[in-house]
């Protein structure tokens, strides 16, 4: 509700999508003269728990990735040597390994004997265990070039790791797409895309899409909105006025409960794949 104020979400005739990531993911649509809302188990991926080397946004955590034909590039908080994975980070990380051919669209983890991977970045697809891994960077190396041979000096995202984001994004995208369906909408008909939360806001637009996150629109209609509920909440204590128009706001949202749809698993497997 105080996200839905501060953004004016009832204020605007466009057609908007309100996306707060977090463990539950809070969606807001605003379709004309409704709002309807829906909440995803989005689950702790995106905090960069269950997430092997994951770790919150702090210094030494890795918030984005850009992966070239042999190279890795990493943007660390702080500008220190990697510690571990954030949430941004590991949504950027999965993106461009989608993008560089390294996951393919069920998420699987290529084998570095695939036809194509340039030697640079096959060098980085390791074992852990029985388990497929690929190496972002040598723990505490800020050039991140050396990465040995012993696993616990790696900073890296498992095949595990990438299923907790596939699980995590399918439920949001799930979320959205049943809302828009609603109201006979598609992707194409979204305005603008809002992503709020401390998260959200640090989330960059062209990964998001390019994982199935967010729906595939033009990247000028997907903003960050920050801290949105906080300024709600502003508000509506500094102001009878706001305080009235968020209690107004109640019952003006039509609730969408995701688990009493029937069809709600067969859309999440859909939305488990990349685009």
């Amino acid at each position: 509700v105080a996200g839905a104020l501060a953004s004016g979400m009832d204020r605007d005739r466009r057609i908007r999508l309100f996306i707060d990531i977090g463990t539950n993911c809070e969606i807001l649509l605003a379709a004309g003269d409704r709002l309807l809302a829906t909440a995803a188990p989005a689950g702790p991926a995106f905090e960069g728990a269950a997430i092997r080397c994951g770790m919150r946004a702090a210094p030494g955590a890795v918030e984005g990735v850009k992966i070239s034909d042999e190279d890795v590039l990493l943007q660390v908080i702080g500008d220190v040597a990697p510690v571990g994975l954030a949430g941004s980070g590991l949504v950027d990380a999965v993106a461009a390994m989608v993008a560089a051919g390294l996951v393919d669209a069920s998420g699987r983890l290529i084998a570095p004997d695939a036809p194509g991977v340039p030697p640079g970045l096959a060098a980085r697809l390791r074992q852990v265990g029985q388990e497929r891994v690929f190496v972002l960077a040598s723990r505490g190396d800020e050039t991140g070039t050396e990465l040995g041979d012993d696993p616990a000096g790696w900073l890296y995202l498992s095949q595990r790791d990438i299923r907790e984001l596939q699980f995590a994004k399918a439920a949001i995208a799930t979320g959205w797409m049943l809302l828009l369906e609603e109201q006979g909408l598609t992707a194409a008909d979204v305005a603008q895309v809002l992503l709020a939360g401390s998260f959200g806001s640090y989330l960059s637009p062209t990964s998001a899409v390019r994982i199935g996150l967010v729906p595939d629109v033009a990247l000028l209609r997907i903003v960050s909105a920050g801290n949105v509920a906080g300024e709600g909440a502003k508000m509506a204590l500094l102001s009878l006025r706001e305080r009235a128009a968020a209690q107004a706001l109640l019952e003006e949202v039509h609730y969408v409960e995701l688990s009493d749809r029937a069809d709600f698993n067969d859309r999440f497997v859909d939305r488990l794949t990349f685009p």
